[in-house]
């Protein structure tokens, strides 16, 4: 049985710090994301409502988190919020857009990459990153590299369509046990 219902995206925003840079990546993201009809969105923003990720990735079939890189690793509060779920993440695809320094974030990545494994969540292999993001996105809230950043969003959500579609027609089927 397959659906061809849009799925539910949860967009975790993972940084909490004063003054942070995620609002514009996230914003940017959101802004691809809602031009497309096979996607219905929900924000969770950590900063927010800090560690409550249950609800908002319960009722997601995919979930991307909007990760910044601190000292070569992603943000404390992330952590302490995926260490109070469990079971909301079975089975489901997580994506990632990245940003930071030299490395836009894949650093941070690579970290979330075991975690998120030990959820029984799968991570897709397309990632958005910013290296020195502060220095590209314009009052606008607009990349510098518009076409190149946007190839890259639209490759992501394509490929996260697939997944999200796959593993929800799955878990409708056969019950994800851990």
């Amino acid at each position: 049985m397959t659906t061809n219902s849009p799925y539910q995206l949860a967009v975790v925003i993972s940084s909490v710090r004063e003054g942070r840079f995620a609002p514009v990546v996230a914003n940017w993201f959101l802004d691809r994301a809602k031009q497309r009809d096979d996607v219905t969105l929900s924000v969770i923003d950590l900063a927010e409502s800090p560690g409550d990720l249950s609800p908002g990735v319960s009722g997601a079939d995919a979930v991307v988190v909007i990760v910044p890189e601190y000292n070569h690793s992603y943000p404390g509060p992330l952590k302490t919020a995926l260490d109070a779920t469990g079971p909301e993440w079975h089975g489901k695809p997580v994506a990632f857009v990245s940003y930071g320094g030299i490395s836009g974030g894949l650093r941070a990545v690579e970290h979330l990459r075991p975690v998120f494994a030990e959820l029984h969540a799968a991570t897709i292999r397309e990632t958005v990153s910013f290296p020195y993001a502060w220095n590209h996105f314009g009052p606008d809230g607009e990349h510098d590299d518009f076409e190149g950043a946007s190839l890259a969003a639209t490759t992501l959500l394509n490929q996260l369509n697939w997944w999200a579609n796959a593993l929800r027609d799955a878990r409708q089927v056969r019950p994800y046990a851990a």
